[in-house]
This record gives structure tokens, sequence and C-alpha cells, in this order.
């Protein structure tokens, strides 16, 4: 009967050898061969391997896998309206369509991601840990969605000095105590900006256009749903890596922050360019 295998040696291959060959004996050392972290003596499970005991460099996240698509965000007159879907997409399958890609931060901010979706849930483990420390000091002061961003702009251009960036871009929205409502964008290396709309990845092509030309700061809160309305079916009508299943989150000074539950908008699919989308072009069948 063959023995347990309880070694994973880069040099023998995974399980092939006991751990007396991976090890050098006395006989070639000056001094006893000594145990090891990623060479347990019993018990062990097939290729059980402790990344600190490798002589590699640990390796980060080089391309994302799950990932999450465009964010759009605009400001009304009583707040900001941040949009985005429930998808968490497995390269090109639509493998996780349940994943809340809005996080609310504190009663006057909500940060919005697209990009790699567990990136995302450590930056949500970072905003933890900073509004628990906030909250901590006890003087009743919460941090603003200005602060935040700051926060968050340091957080995404150290990681890149790092390179190892945390692969997401950042949409951040809520109200100033004195300014109103603000918005700002942050991207995977550092990268920010501040404006009246925002959005992230292919709604900068889709989406922004409508948004320059319909979103005004002192529009009706009716009237930005509209809008928001308009600009998620667009998305959803060209991008593949989106779905019809979308949350919207409002915040305002009066009400603070309230992210609503999914829901499908009504879809077209019988316009006659869907149909047809290449009728009449040049080079088209």
């Amino acid at each position: 009967m063959l023995p347990r295998p309880t070694t994973h040696s880069k040099a023998l291959g995974p399980g092939v050898a006991g751990p007396e060959l991976a090890v050098a004996t006395s006989a070639i050392l000056d001094r006893p061969p000594q145990p090891s972290a990623h060479l347990p003596l019993s018990g062990a499970q097939p290729c059980f391997v402790d990344p600190s005991a490798l002589a590699d460099p640990r390796q980060h996240t080089k391309y994302p896998y799950v990932t999450g698509t465009s964010v759009l965000a605009i400001k009304y007159k009583d707040g900001v309206l941040i949009g985005c879907d429930t998808l968490g997409a497995y390269g090109s399958t639509k493998r996780y369509k349940s994943t809340q890609r809005l996080y609310q931060v504190n009663s006057k901010c909500v940060v919005a991601a697209g990009g790699e979706i567990s990136d995302f849930q450590h930056i949500q483990t970072l905003l933890d840990e900073l509004t628990t420390d906030d909250y901590r000091t006890d003087d009743g002061i919460e941090l603003t969605p200005q602060e935040i961003y700051s926060y968050l702009c340091r957080v995404m251009y150290n990681r890149r000095n790092k390179f190892d960036p945390l692969w997401n871009s950042l949409v951040v929205g809520g109200v100033q105590e004195e300014g109103g409502p603000f918005l700002g964008m942050v991207g995977m290396i550092g990268t920010h900006y501040t404006d009246s709309h925002v959005t992230t990845g292919f709604a900068n092509q889709l989406a922004r256009p409508l948004f320059r030309e319909r979103q005004r700061d002192d529009m009706e809160e009716e009237e930005a749903l509209k809008l928001m309305y308009d600009s998620l079916k667009v998305c959803y009508y060209r991008d593949k890596v989106s779905m019809n299943k979308f949350q919207i989150a409002k915040v305002t000074k009066e009400g603070g922050v309230s992210i609503s539950e999914p829901f499908a908008l009504d879809m077209r699919w019988d316009y006659k360019l869907f149909a047809a989308p290449t009728q009449w072009a040049v080079g088209a069948w």
C-alpha cells in the first residue's frame, strides 16, 4: 500500500515523495536537518503549503476574476443618487446575480464600486475600521463624504505604489454638513476627480453623454430618477457584462442613506436595429 503523501515540494512535484527527500541529510550538511514549516512530519494533507515558507514572493491579484461593471451617480436638488446592477461576473459568465456593490459607510455617505469584488470587500473592511475608530472618539461628529473620499484616494494610491493595486473604480457620494451634495470618483491607481455626475467603466461612454445633456444640480428627485433609469437601461442594452437587476442608493440631508431593494426595469427588444443591427452597413452580410 502506498504511503500517504505529506509533502509539496516544487522541485519534486506535489505529493510524490516523503519529506526525507526534500530536506538534505546530515551527510551533506554540517548540522542535522531542521524541520521546516512546509514539510509537516505527520498528519498533513496532500499539497498542504505554508506560503511564508516558500522561496517565491507572495503572489498578488494580477488580474480581476469576479467583477462588477459600471456605477452611475448624479447630484440633484436634495442629495445624490448612485445606481448599479447586482451582477458579479466570473469573466464573461454571469455567475453571481445578487452581489451588492453599494456600501453604506455612515449616515452621510455611500461608496459604490466597479471591478474586482474581493478587493471591494477588503475596502469595506478598511472603511469599517475607519468608522469604528471614528465612533470610539465619541465626539458626535461623523466623517464627511469629502474626508472618506480623501482617505480612499490615499489608500488606492498607496497600493498602486506597492505594485499591488486594488482593482476597483470607486464612487463616493453623500451630503456635506455645509456645502450640499458631494460626488467623487477614485480610480485603481489613485486618479480622482469630483463632479456633478460621475461614472465608472463602460458607463463613461454610454451614460455620461446623457448626464451631460440632462443633469442639473437643481433638478427634482423624480426627474433625477427618470434620468438614472434611462441611463441604466442604456448600459444594460449595450454592456454584455450587465444584467437587468439594479439597486439605487439615495443620500439626502434630511433622510440620510437609503439603499433600494433590487428591481428590474421594463426593457424592449423589438427595436428594428436590434433585429438587424448591421443592415445596409458597409461590409455587412
